[in-house]
């Protein structure tokens, strides 16, 4: 069975960084890949013109869809661009971690 893997990152328009680097990662290393996004981007290869941050709501219930369903084997964090988001996906591993030990 292939392994699962969860990335929590931005999402990069241009395709070179964010979650679509980290899938394209997974993919070509044979792992499942999941994503949860925290920010959207507006960027191309000279750099980022607009950030769109996700409300700490969507992504909370992004990362409980995933955990209920489809459990990862690991978690790999890119961008988090504020303080109610990364608390978000603490208590989201918090809760996850003791579900499991």
């Amino acid at each position: 069975m292939r392994k699962k893997v969860l990335t929590i990152a931005g999402s990069d328009s241009s395709g070179g960084a964010g979650i679509q680097a980290d899938l394209k990662t997974m993919i070509s290393n044979g792992v499942y890949g999941m994503s949860c996004i925290t920010v959207i981007t507006a960027q191309n290869t000279t750099g980022v013109t607009k950030v769109l941050e996700v409300s700490p709501e969507i992504l909370d219930e992004q990362l409980k869809c995933v955990f209920e369903d489809i459990f990862p084997d690991a978690v790999k964090i890119g961008m988090v661009s504020n303080s109610e988001l990364i608390e978000v996906i603490v208590k989201n591993l918090k809760n996850i971690l003791q579900r499991i030990l």
